[in-house]
């Protein structure tokens, strides 16, 4: 192994390895209310009297922020004594889940060039990493509630069935 080559390898690794102590650093925090405005946890707001809002802030993966949302609108649900939720709107990160989250990129570039009597050509794949670690993530349900036989819509779930099964990973 040529020193050129050992020194990629060793960048690699201290890349690598900053990125993880980096993302050990945030985490998202045990299920519960948010704390302060900023913080970490859910918040709901009443719309009318079966329909709310409910809003989980987190960090890292938008998909565990996602679960612990669905998880305290069924929560809030059978708290207010319905039987089943319907989630009527969605946003992740106060975009319309319709829109989409990040999407991974790939760019490739190739150049050439000649200098006197040589010629030259190259070829690089651009890979974007993120060092920053964890970033604050949040997902905002509006539900409406409602009693009785559950509606065969998508979007509509029973809410003992949401708690069954979603929290036991909280």
């Amino acid at each position: 192994m040529t020193i050129l080559s050992r020194k990629k390898v060793f960048t690699v690794t201290l890349l690598a390895a900053s990125a993880l102590a980096l993302t050990a650093c945030a985490s998202l925090a045990p299920y519960g209310p948010q704390t302060g405005s900023r913080g970490q946890g859910y918040a709901e707001q009443q719309i009318e009297n079966n329909r709310f809002r409910v809003t989980y802030n987190g960090v890292g993966a938008a998909g565990p922020v996602a679960d612990r949302a669905l998880f305290r609108a069924a929560q809030l649900t059978t708290d207010r004594g319905y039987d089943w939720f319907e989630i009527t709107q969605r946003w992740i990160d106060g975009r319309p889940d319709s829109a989409g989250g990040v999407r991974p990129s790939v760019s490739i570039g190739a150049s050439s060039g000649r200098y006197g009597g040589y010629s030259t050509s190259g070829v690089g794949v651009g890979l974007g990493v993120n060092l920053s670690g964890p970033q604050p993530t949040s997902t905002t349900l509006e539900i409406v509630m409602g009693r009785g036989a559950t509606p065969d819509r998508p979007g509509v779930y029973q809410a003992r069935s949401v708690m069954e099964s979603v929290g036991p990973r909280l």
